[in-house]
């Protein structure tokens, strides 16, 4: 009966809320209760609604930028760990409105399948993860100058927990370097310059070349570290590599997520990319303790990501896209923008607020949306 009751509304309230309604209605609900909880709702839902000619971009900018100016430059580290950070507070939230496609910490929260692992299967995971040179798993490095070899022992608790094969090292060691023959004997691996010259000096720079050759993980994930979140082990990363990481077989692809938006928008595409801006520059806003409603936050994600891209809010991006040439002249730069145009025999036709506003005329919102027009009546009429 009460699905009935629902169907009725399907072009009147958005399907989210009545998935709602589904979700939290009581089974043994009355006709006319759910009738009542109905109306309610889309009564609120009619209420909420923007009035025509509502100036939302202004009322989001000041809605964002008041609080904003309140904001603290803070950099937060997780656990006391210094090597594992992620930039909050205002230097965040201007490199996600910039749209930046460098960020100066990316991150990763990466959930695995199990959420019941032990301590010692999530340490052996993200093991796995880490992008781990020659050095971290190496004991010493010796030259051995009657030789000409480089003779490093390899430590064999880390290459468990790394979770990779000696002869995977090797392979990665010859091609990793040039102009030489790597070959291991039990947990010594051998590194034999084969190129002629000055054999001294090749074998010390071998050697140190050696030491930082990638040989286990996934590269660009410099760090990692093992967080108790609830009942289950969530493992945060200092650096990303999303694409990677979802390919492994222990990972919870639905839950795992990186802070880099052009990341997302390249591996999972655009809509992705677009709720994690709205969810940064909430988690942002949140930890500053500031209350901004998320409507205003999707405004701007969403003027970010409708070109089908993502620009930042910036000369360069949405703003310098913009059709009205007095618009784009008075964000920076007026005389290049006003030369450009006039080279390019561009016309105005002001459309928008900011172009109305600097030659005094009414803005296009509000009152000043509609226009009047009279019917002249003809003569003898």
């Amino acid at each position: 009966m009460s699905e009935e009751l629902i169907k009725e509304y399907i072009d009147v309230i958005p399907n989210s809320l009545l998935d709602q309604v589904r979700k939290h209605l009581p089974a043994k609900a009355k006709k006319a209760e759910v009738k009542k909880i109905l109306e309610l709702l889309r009564e609120e839902f009619d209420n909420m609604q923007i009035e025509a000619g509502e100036c939302v971009g202004l009322v989001a900018a000041e809605s964002i930028g008041e609080p904003g100016t309140q904001m603290t430059l803070n950099t937060k580290h997780f656990g006391g760990v210094a090597e594992l950070q992620v930039t909050l507070g205002l230097p965040r939230l201007i490199e996600i409105f910039d749209g930046r496609q460098n960020i100066s910490t990316p991150m990763m929260e990466i959930y695995l399948k199990n959420p019941k692992c032990s301590v010692e299967e999530v340490t052996k995971i993200a093991g796995k993860i880490k992008e781990t040179p020659l050095s971290e798993l190496a004991k010493s490095f010796e030259v051995n100058i009657a030789d000409a070899t480089i003779e490093v022992e390899l430590d064999k608790e880390a290459v468990a927990q790394a979770g990779i094969r000696v002869a995977t090292i090797v392979k990665r060691l010859q091609t990793g370097l040039k102009n030489v023959n790597v070959k291991n004997k039990e947990d010594i691996i051998f590194i034999k310059v084969t190129k002629e010259g000055d054999e001294l000096n090749k074998l010390y720079a071998v050697k140190e070349t050696s030491k930082g050759v990638f040989v286990s993980g996934i590269k660009g994930v410099t760090q990692v570290l093992p967080v108790k979140i609830g009942e289950e082990y969530v493992i945060k990363t200092a650096g990303s590599n999303l694409k990677s990481v979802l390919k492994m077989d222990e990972i919870d692809t639905y839950k795992t997520r990186t802070n880099d938006i052009f990341e997302t928008c390249k591996v999972l595409g655009l809509e992705a990319a677009r709720q994690l801006i709205i969810d940064e520059a909430l988690n942002v806003l949140e930890t500053q303790g500031l209350d901004i409603n998320i409507r205003h936050i999707m405004l701007a994600a969403d003027t970010m990501t409708v070109a089908g891209e993502i620009r930042g809010i910036t000369r360069y991006g949405i703003v310098g896209q913009k059709s009205s040439v007095l618009a784009r002249a008075s964000f920076e730069t007026p005389i290049k923008h006003i030369i450009a145009a006039a080279e390019r025999g561009e016309i105005d036709k002001l459309n928008s607020v900011i172009e109305n506003v600097m030659i005094n005329q009414p803005v296009p919102i509000g009152t000043g949306l509609p226009g009047l027009r009279t019917k002249e009546q003809g003569k003898g009429t």
